[in-house]
């Protein structure tokens, strides 16, 4: 990787044909624990090194590096059927473990980025995930069996719990072994881990059943602990007490649902200081490709970048320094300070998880909300995408129109309305 310019010479740098080349590897997909059937994976799906278009630079998405698919007991209870206690039984289980649905540090699943993530895993292990947030613990914990034979039962509720990483794919020029560059799907920012499960199942086993290896039958079999003095002595029918085995295992406390769509993204900063900022002497228009509407800041605290024509009048609200800028693997890392009322682009901090949160300005301030990385076309284009650092979310708007908001869109706009041109004044 080619050492960082300084500043005044980044910003110059932005069309040369010298930019990093961008880099992705591939990581090797492996299952743990209970392989799923294999299956193929969504051939529309991009994967690192995949070809994508200038369309794309405005867009990121997930997919899956490692999974892991593991049966898992979610409620049990041990149970003693004597002679004349047979037939249907209707039993409360206690609950042994808690899976919920994550995405990242979010588990509210409700971005888009987060619901493709789930759907790239269905496609993945070939088993039905769920891909909304839930958890086991909503589920009944009432299991209805019927009994033919005596003996000491386990009713359980299980299911497949999926765990793995993803990684997150952003459009970036990489040059090639010839020298000419293209544009290709590579690893970026925004990394992570997930949780699902499949449709719980529900039954009763005994010790002496046979059932197939490393299935959930299987666990709630381990279980009874079918070796131990307790599941060989004789009960009265109903309820056996839990053994140690059987004893609920609390996870650690969930972390709080956080505004970055990673775990591995760092926290954001206060803002009580204006920061110094080290800006490029060039300061930039960043338009709507081929059209005369660019990002406006707004003149009130309380406003929020819009779409706005570029006239003598704009009062440089449209113009847009770099500052503080690093490069690395080919992506641009910068704040962006407004000419024209002093401010740096930021998202607020109370809406970073939300989807569609407006591009704002406040005084700037050494906060990872107010740094954006710059995915950019091939050299002689102006074209670029632009991701805020914290949320992973790319910047983008609704529709083309006057007055129109910049937003945030956690996989971006898939129409093309996230790419932009970063033009020169």
């Amino acid at each position: 990787m080619r050492s960082t310019g300084p500043v005044s010479r980044i910003g110059r740098s932005l069309m040369a044909v010298t930019a990093t080349a961008a880099a992705g590897a591939v990581t090797a997909m492996s299952l743990g624990v209970s392989p799923a059937a294999a299956a193929p994976t969504d051939m529309t799906a991009p994967r690192p090194g995949d070809s994508c278009t200038a369309a794309d630079l405005g867009t990121r998405h997930p997919y899956i590096k490692t999974t892991e698919v593991s049966p898992t007991i979610t409620h049990f209870k041990g149970w003693y059927v004597t002679e004349g206690t047979t037939g249907q039984q209707t039993v409360s289980t206690d609950t042994t473990t808690v899976i919920a649905v994550s995405v990242g540090l979010n588990d509210t699943i409700e971005t888009s980025f987060a619901v493709e993530a789930l759907s790239n895993v269905k496609a993945t292990v070939g088993l039905d995930v769920k891909l909304e947030y839930t958890s086991t613990s909503k589920e009944s914990n009432s299991v209805t069996w019927n009994l033919t034979q005596p003996g000491y039962y386990g009713f359980y509720k299980g299911t497949k719990k999926v765990t793995g990483t993803y990684g997150s794919l952003n459009c970036n020029r990489a040059q090639q072994d010839d020298g000419s560059w293209a544009l290709e799907w590579t690893e970026g920012p925004g990394g992570g881990s997930f949780t699902t499960f499949t449709t719980l199942e529900e039954g009763a086993v005994r010790c002496q059943d046979s059932v197939p290896a490393d299935s959930i039958m299987a666990r709630a079999q381990a279980l009874l602990d079918c070796g131990s003095a307790a599941a060989k002595a004789d009960h009265p029918a109903g309820a056996v007490a839990q053994t140690a085995q059987q004893k609920p295992d609390r996870p650690a406390s969930h972390p709080a649902p956080t505004s970055a769509t990673s775990t591995e993204q760092p926290r954001a900063t206060g803002h009580s200081a204006r920061a110094a900022l080290d800006c490029s002497a060039e300061a930039y228009k960043i338009a709507v490709s081929g059209k005369p509407l660019s990002w406006g800041a707004p003149l009130l605290a309380d406003d929020g970048v819009r779409l706005r024509p570029s006239t003598i009048f704009s009062a440089h609200l449209d113009n847009w320094r770099l500052c503080n800028v690093t490069e690395r693997n080919g992506v641009i890392e910068a704040s962006l300070w407004n000419w024209g009322n002093g401010g740096c682009a930021t998202i607020a901090e109370q809406n970073a998880a939300t989807e569609r949160a407006v591009l704002m300005t406040v005084p700037c301030a050494e906060d990872d909300l107010q740094r954006f990385y710059i995915y950019r076309d091939v050299p002689g284009s102006s074209k670029i995408g632009v991701q805020n650092k914290y949320t992973g979310s790319m910047m983008g708007y609704d529709r083309y129109a006057d007055g129109e908001f910049i937003r945030q869109y956690s996989s971006g706009r898939q129409d093309g309305t996230g790419t932009f041109d970063l033009t020169g004044v």
